[in-house]
């Protein structure tokens, strides 16, 4: 009873944390395309430049009382702010559930599972942010990824290495994630020699080594997997759109493979290993 009470209200506790860090993240994702700081000014109106009141600033339910629309001038607030809220919270909700899930009512026995979630957090906090960068802008910043790879490799060789040696793990690592690149170089070259254009962007490359650095080389695989399903089924009903079919450009739009990747490592980094356990039974390995 006690161990359910924690894990509902830790749950909560991170869902709610989830929240505001979504809501700071939304601040950033209108900022950094535009080269603007992150820190000043404070929250304001992108259209009339009016500060936001604190309680214009409530994850979710500010969009909601104000009717999706700015106080001042009416413009119409993004249905992206309340999305990307919504997700970031329900993710580190779900991150917090499946840690205290089998926690005992020790201490000492809990610190290992929170250790590993708070990285596992921060990392969904930055799929999301690529995920949206790459939908809307088209853009997969090195700010975001390089430190993103260097600091997966560190927390998981930490954690993988007890009882193995650290340089063999972390060689390991670094093969995985050089794999993991080159399966989106290796695409891109294929297509450029075929075409005589670019297919596929290096930011997809850097974005594959770090799903990589943090989920393994059988993880990135499988949110590669994922993402480009997702990816193919979206083209799909963009084509079944009246008039797309006739459309000469429509082979040549451009899909922001980032964002279904990043999509992939979502759902790799909750339930990767268990999806792999179970394609590896299925086909009798």
């Amino acid at each position: 009873m006690i161990r359910e009470q924690i894990r509902i209200w830790g749950t909560a506790f991170a869902a709610l944390l989830g929240l505001a860090f979504g809501s700071f993240l939304n601040v950033c994702l209108s900022r950094w395309p535009e080269g603007e700081s992150i820190v000043r000014p404070g929250s304001h109106c992108r259209s009339c430049g009016r500060v936001l009141r604190w309680w214009e600033n409530v994850p979710l339910l500010s969009w909601i009382a104000l009717r999706g629309r700015c106080r001042g001038c009416g413009t119409r607030i993004g249905g992206r702010y309340v999305v990307v809220e919504a997700v970031v919270g329900g993710l580190w909700g779900l991150v917090a559930w499946h840690s205290l899930a089998e926690s005992p009512l020790v201490l000492s026995a809990m610190l290992r599972p929170l250790a590993e979630s708070v990285p596992l957090a921060a990392f969904l906090w930055l799929l999301v942010a690529l995920a949206v960068l790459d939908a809307e802008n088209l853009w997969i910043p090195d700010f975001l990824t390089l430190p993103g790879i260097g600091v997966g490799l560190v927390v998981t060789v930490l954690f993988e290495a007890e009882g193995k040696s650290l340089w063999r793990t972390l060689l390991y690592k670094i093969i995985g994630l050089l794999a993991a690149a080159g399966v989106v170089l290796v695409i891109r070259w294929t297509y450029w020699l075929l075409r005589r254009r670019e297919g596929i962007g290096l930011g997809d490359a850097k974005l594959m080594a770090l799903l990589a650095a943090w989920l393994g080389w059988p993880g990135a695989l499988l949110a590669f997997g994922l993402g480009v399903v997702a990816g193919a089924a979206v083209a799909l009903l963009i084509f079944l759109v009246p008039g797309e079919r006739t459309n000469e450009r429509w082979g040549l739009t451009r899909m922001p493979l980032g964002t279904f990747l990043c999509i992939g490592g979502i759902v790799s980094g909750l339930w990767g290993p268990g999806i792999i356990a179970a394609y590896l039974r299925w086909a009798g390995f």
